[in-house]
Order: structure tokens, then sequence, then C-alpha cells
């Protein structure tokens, strides 16, 4: 090559270096301003840890685990028999002449007079004056979370399991051990209001997913799902699902989210903050994806070892009595 069509090349090239400058200046100036416009339209908000005042940390729990806002289960013990349970929280329970249960359900009792779900009972629950619990299955038949229950043998590596094969197809899911200690729940969140039957079938497809990556693992430690009902049963509320974080099991390691090896997060709150809830958008690509899999959503799931109570009759739940 001449030295003048050399030249002509390196001028060419140092023209073009400039055009491509002047053009990331002007990409970067215009990213800049759409950054400052949206945290204008949607200031971010700061980061919430440990040290919140107990007001915004009750806001991020409700915005979190919500369910029935008309009323929540509350649990009970009887200290002589050992026995315990929940029950719908009622301003009239054991009113006599007014609560006639066991003989008539609360569901059916004409003078239902339930609490509802407020700042108040999501304090008392922190703290550890009551253990309440959450209906996840709204009165539209939707849902704002589905938790995937583990309990029992082989709870760590099946639970595990769920939250890796989660990860693989980027739904955001929180792990949380149970209060009992041997087995754990996996959560996952909506922004909007979402069909139960959505829900449910979105942590089906994703528990097909973990048995299809660990074809050794039998999963035996799966119990149910929440809500465990695609429609509101005549009458009744749906299944229940004991909050986490309430403070007497919290103290023992118990009720608390914990990371891949088992060990809770320092700072639960910091934690609960960083929680992703799917937007509806997502949800709908996610189960595009996921249902569209060989036996995705059809797999036989639940040939494994499903307990009574908690059993599924040909991909039907039953419905069962809550466990902790």
């Amino acid at each position: 090559m001449a030295d003048s069509a050399r030249e002509r090349e390196l001028k060419r090239i140092d023209q073009r270096l400039g055009e491509i400058a002047a053009e990331r200046r002007a990409l970067e100036s215009a990213r800049a301003s759409l950054g400052a416009s949206l945290d204008i339209q949607n200031p971010r908000r700061p980061a919430l840890t440990q040290e919140a005042t107990p007001r915004d940390k009750i806001a991020l729990f409700r915005s979190l685990f919500r369910g029935r806002m008309d009323v929540y289960p509350a649990r009970w013990e009887n200290k002589t028999s050992g026995k315990s349970g929940y029950a719908p929280a009622c301003s009239n329970e054991w009113v006599r002449g007014v609560c006639e249960k066991p003989r008539i359900k609360c569901g059916d009792c004409p003078n239902q007079a339930f609490n509802g779900v407020s700042d108040g009972v999501i304090e008392r629950h922190l703290r550890g004056d009551i253990v309440a619990g959450v209906y996840p299955l709204l009165l539209g038949n939707k849902c704002y979370l589905v938790a995937v229950d583990f309990d029992g043998d082989g709870w760590v590596e099946d639970s595990r399991a769920f939250v890796h094969a989660c990860s693989a197809h980027q739904v955001p899911v929180a792990r949380e051990r149970s209060r009992s200690g041997v087995g754990a729940h996996a959560w996952i969140f909506f922004a909007d209001a979402t069909l139960a039957s959505h829900a449910r079938q979105l942590a089906t497809a994703l528990m097909s997913a973990a048995m299809e990556r660990r074809p050794e693992i039998r999963f035996t430690s799966y119990d149910r799902l929440f809500p465990s009902q695609d429609l509101m049963p005549q009458g009744g509320f749906g299944n229940l699902i004991a909050l986490p974080l309430q403070r007497e099991p919290r103290e023992r390691g118990h009720s608390v989210f914990i990371d891949d090896a088992l060990n809770p997060y320092p700072d639960q709150w910091s934690y609960l903050a960083s929680i992703e809830k799917i937007e509806p958008a997502a949800l709908e690509s996610r189960l595009s994806v996921l249902v569209s899999r060989p036996h995705g959503a059809t797999r036989a799931l639940w040939s494994t070892n499903i307990r009574s109570p908690g059993s599924v009759c040909e991909g039907v739940f039953v419905m069962q009595a809550a466990q902790d």
C-alpha cells in the first residue's frame, strides 16, 4: 500500500473513532437523563436493615406475606393434651352461648366476628405474643404468593434442589427453615394478585424441573403447596401456612430464612428487602417456558411418596389440616 493510501486509511479510522466517541457521549448523556427521570418517578427506597423502625419492618413484612385481610389463623395449644392447631382469630371465640365450636365449624358459624390482619397483629407475631398464619387464597381465587412445603427426612436436599431449579428458570425464591426445624418453606412472591391456578402451576412445573435436574432424589419430603386449592372451598378459607420470623422459634434458629448452606442470613430484614416479586409478564414468560418443556407441568410429580394428609388425588389437592 502506497504512503498516500495509508494516510487516507489512517485519516478515515481517526474520523470514525471520533464519530464513535461522540455517539458514546450522546448515549451516555441520554442514559443519565433517563435514569434521573426514572428516579424521580419511582424513587428507590433506602435499604432496609435490622436497624429499621418496627413500622418499616412491619410494612415490608406485610408487603410480602399477603393473603386474606379480613381474617387470619392463630395458633392454639392445649397444655394438658399437648395438642395444637390453628383456628380463625375471632372475637367471639369460646364466648358462652355464642361460640359453638366444635359442633359448628367457624366457616359455618352465624356469629362470626373474625379479626382482620393489622400492623398490631403482625407486631405481636414478630414479638412472640401470638403465632399467626396467613390464608394465601383470596376470595377471588387469586393469591400474592405460593409456598412449597418440605417436611421430614430429605428436606435439606429436596428444598435445595427446588431452589436451584427456581434459579435456573429465573424465578426468585426465598427458603425458610420451618418452625419445627426439620423442614422448609420455599416462598415465591407475585407483584400483583395472580390466579391461584397459575401460581400453583408455576410451583408444580418448577418442582418437576427440580426432579428432572436431580433424578437421584426421591423428593419424599415434599408435602404440599400453599395455596392448596385453585378455587375457594365453599364455607372454607383454603389452607393456611404459618408466618415466618415468630420470636420463639426464631431464637432457636428456626422460622428464619436460610442460604444454600442452611445458614440463616445474618440480617433477616435486609434479606427480605432484597426479595424480588414476579411481575405478570415475567410469570407468563416463565410459565410458557416451563410448561412447554417435555412433561413440563404434567410430569408424574405426584407419584412420589406424599403423606396423608396433604395427599393429591389425580392432580387435585385435597384439603388438609395445616402444619407448622
